[in-house]
């Protein structure tokens, strides 16, 4: 299944879009309805803040008399953290069931107003965001809540910041406009994101990719669209490999002011590709199933030799994405390091590789021939790239 977190500010519209969401057919998983059942009459959630905070916050029916409690934790930082300890694990846990129940082919989406805070992104297989002028949620706050347009701003203020929402976002619906925008934004992203993706998934494809040559200017946003992957794949590893795995964004999309194909490439480094092949379901599960075929690096400065990898991509239709597993130490592991720390670091390679992609391009019109005239040009690059190393010391980035 796949599995997709939703968050948003407070008079964001979170909830529309879930609703939206659940119309369509997902699976919606309210965090903060599962926070107020695992603590309703007579669970043992109850029974455990009852135990800790004291039978004052019981109320005379039975229920947790929620505004006591907020007396008790309300600026008290370790109350709220022994509140938390207790209603935390048991939302994950029902989460856990209620996904484990749901069809093997559901789109389960866990709507969580903390998802940022509580550092969950990397668990899911897409975050969705959704996002508003902080005017456009005051006039909402106020509007549908009873909320003065000051104590709208407060609960907006308590939350975290935009931008770090916006950061752990793979897709930003913009919910300034009215509801038909919103609901076709979502309808979109269901029939030509969601659905794929869930599909693929299922059945360990990588999606459809696409063989057209098209360079694009360098994009800021590839960092973090890296940084995002790079996590979800430590999360999915770390059970196996027992911490985080070495996994690096390399390619020309690591590389600052450097135009490229709209692709992320990542390495992941194993000891032996054994090991790869043991981590290979994992890395499907988690939405980077491998691809057909066998494949191999040229390892430059080596004439004629050539070194085994794997190869994963992306179940994602909305993302592109070549992971590359390399045995640490093998050439072509060396060399993606070097030729993308090389080119960050002088920038006169860079542009001289950035002129040449554009020419390639316009002579090029088909990928095989824009990939075969490369050749000589990494030629080159080897060569130049192994000079600076030398000059300058640099030797393979390399985890604890």
């Amino acid at each position: 299944m796949l599995r997709v977190g939703l968050t948003g500010g407070i008079g964001a519209g979170k909830s529309a879009v879930a609703q939206r969401l659940h119309e369509l057919g997902a699976v919606i998983l309210d965090a903060d309805k599962l926070a107020r059942d695992v603590v309703a009459a007579g669970t043992d959630g109850l029974a455990a803040v009852v135990a800790a905070f004291g039978p004052e916050v019981l109320g005379v029916d039975g229920e947790l008399d929620r505004p006591a409690l907020g007396a008790r934790v309300f600026g008290d930082e370790p109350a709220r953290r022994r509140l938390e300890s207790i209603i935390h694990p048991r939302v994950r846990a029902r989460t856990a069931e209620l996904a484990a129940a749901a069809p093997a082919d559901a789109i389960v989406v866990n709507d969580v107003p903390l998802l940022v805070e509580t550092g969950l992104a990397p668990t899911f297989h897409l975050v969705i965001v959704v996002d508003a002028a902080p005017e456009v949620r005051i006039a909402r706050l106020v509007g549908s809540r009873g909320m003065t347009a000051e104590q709208a701003a407060v609960r907006i203020a308590a939350q975290a910041d935009d931008a770090d929402r916006r950061a752990a976002a793979d897709v930003v619906i913009d919910n300034n406009g009215g509801l038909d925008e919103l609901t076709a934004q979502v309808d979109e992203l269901w029939r030509a994101r969601l659905r794929p993706y869930e599909r693929n998934l299922r059945l360990r494809k990588h999606a459809p990719f696409d063989a057209s040559l098209r360079i694009v200017a360098s994009d800021p946003a590839w960092r973090g669209q890296a940084a995002r992957l790079i996590a979800r794949i430590n999360q999915a590893l770390r059970p196996q490999l027992g911490g985080d795995a070495d996994v690096s964004h390399i390619g020309s999309t690591a590389v600052p002011g450097l135009p490229a194909k709209d692709l992320i490439d990542l390495m992941l480094a194993v000891p032996t590709l054994e090991l790869a092949d043991k981590l290979a379901d994992t890395l499907a599960g988690a939405g980077l199933p491998p691809r057909d075929g066998e494949w191999f690096d040229n390892a430059w400065g080596i004439p004629g030799k050539t070194w085994p990898k794997r190869l994963h991509g992306s179940a994602d239709p909305g993302r592109s994405v070549n992971l590359h597993v390399r045995v640490t130490g093998s050439p072509g592991w060396r060399f993606a390091l070097l030729m993308r720390d090389h080119l960050r670091a002088v920038p006169e390679a860079r542009d001289e590789y950035a002129a040449a992609k554009a020419r390639w391009a316009e002579i090029h019109g088909d990928p095989e021939g824009y990939a075969a005239a490369k050749e000589p040009w990494f030629d080159a690059e080897a060569t130049a790239a192994h000079e600076w190393a030398e000059a300058t010391g640099w030797q393979p980035p390399t985890r604890p």
